[in-house]
């Protein structure tokens, strides 16, 4: 058998059989994720396909956290809708409050050597676990949970290596706006990002999520991170052990591109309006003042990425010109760090923490920008519009640019704040 891939060995495992990159395959499908954006289109193709009760409910999820809780009728209508079609078919409802579909699915339901599709493009998240994680159309989930498979194309792959050493005040986020800046927003379209060497293989999983949240912004049909002893510690947290199992690609597997990237050399790199492949380091960005600034998210809402804000934030103040508006990924997020004490330090320096969900990252509410404002965010998307306004000017960084964004009222270095 020929060497395969990380996203060739998990295809051919789950078939059972050996595919190729470019083969057209039906895969089954092990996990669907609906949220409240894209899901009530796909609970109707469903319902009009004649259908009743999905293949797999138990691993049927739906999410409502793009709007929670909702803002407006119309999306109440909506979560209603996907409550009810919980209830008629034994499909795993996680309401407001719950946490962003991305985080709690990694936490409660995939598996490493799963097949997840998801109505929403930052599903291959759950790439980080070692499985092959996609988001698809709404109608094509709805197929897909009608018949509990779904067809696809084996992606090609490209091969990510990093080595070196990170540096204080550098992280994945910087490592992966880097590499979208490196590669162009399609730079990488319908390929498997494959993230490898011995800089991602000390990660823990919470940063190789991060990885493979923003694989989608450039292109990638999935991004993929080994599934190895750090991902059988993340499930063992979560009390899933049972389902953790190695997964990882042949030695000498063919890819179409391979990257090194000396993480050693990168600086905390900001993305600039309108497009995440527009970046840059902290000392090219220059002075660009900042109103607000977004830590949370699925990309960077984890009790790491909060710790990190919190540990530069002590001792300082917020700038007077700055909101802080902090998002934690999900309810275990929150109370945990409740528990450390985190949340208490960030809301008595003025914070705002908002319910785990994805709010003002997709502009339906929780941090709406006013025309020419400037906002500085942990999220993965910086669209013309993407938090609620066209007219305003949205910057991606890491949870640490973010926390010395908010002391200083501009883009800033936090290495100064670290030792």
């Amino acid at each position: 058998m020929a060497a395969k891939t990380l996203a060739e060995r998990i295809l051919s495992d789950r078939l059972g059989r050996e595919v190729r990159a470019d083969e057209y395959i039906v895969s089954p499908v092990d996990v669907v994720l609906l949220q409240d954006g894209t899901g009530p289109l796909a609970v109707r193709v469903f319902r009009e396909l004649g259908k009743r009760v999905p293949v797999n409910p138990k691993r049927t999820v739906l999410f409502l956290d793009h709007a929670a809780p909702s803002p407006r009728q119309e999306l109440s209508n909506d979560h209603r809708l996907l409550r009810e079609f919980a209830g008629e078919t034994g499909c795993q409802l996680c309401d407001i409050g719950v946490g962003v579909c991305h985080q709690v699915i990694c936490e409660s339901y995939v598996r490493p050597g799963d097949v997840l599709i998801g109505a929403d493009s930052h599903s291959c998240t759950a790439g980080a676990l070692g499985a092959f994680a996609t988001g698809m159309g709404s109608t094509d989930v709805a197929v897909g949970m009608a018949l509990g498979e779904t067809w696809l194309r084996v992606p090609r792959s490209i091969r990510v290596q990093a080595i070196g050493k990170l540096p204080v005040g550098v992280s994945a986020k910087d490592v992966v706006l880097h590499l979208i800046g490196l590669l162009g927003a399609e730079g990488a379209t319908y390929r498997a990002l494959e993230f490898a060497g011995p800089v991602v293989e000390a990660l823990e999983v919470d940063d190789r999520m991060t990885l493979a949240n923003m694989a989608v912004e450039a292109g990638a049909k999935t991004g993929l991170v080994a599934s190895d002893e750090k991902t059988r510690h993340f499930l063992e947290c979560y009390g899933r052990a049972e389902g953790w199992k190695p997964v990882a690609p042949d030695a000498g597997g063919a890819y179409e591109q391979t990257i090194s990237i000396d993480v050693s050399r990168l600086a905390p790199t900001v993305s600039l309006p309108h497009s995440v492949d527009n970046t840059a380091t902290v000392e090219e960005v220059g002075e660009v003042p900042i109103d607000q600034v977004v830590l949370g998210s699925c990309t960077n809402g984890r009790l790491t990425d909060l710790r990190i804000a919190a540990d530069i934030l002590r001792g300082h103040r917020l700038h007077p010109r700055v909101r802080l508006i902090v998002v934690p990924a999900s309810r275990r997020v929150y109370l945990e760090a409740l528990r450390q004490g985190i949340l208490g330090e960030l809301v008595e320096l003025g914070a705002a923490v908002v319910t785990p969900g994805c709010g003002p990252c997709v502009g339906v509410h929780a941090g709406a920008l006013a025309d020419g404002e400037r906002c500085l965010a942990t999220t993965n998307r910086n669209f013309k519009g993407r938090m609620g306004n066209p007219n305003a000017f949205v910057y991606l960084g890491s949870p640490a640019v973010a926390a010395a964004t908010a002391i200083e009222g501009r883009i800033a270095d936090p290495r100064k704040y670290l030792k």
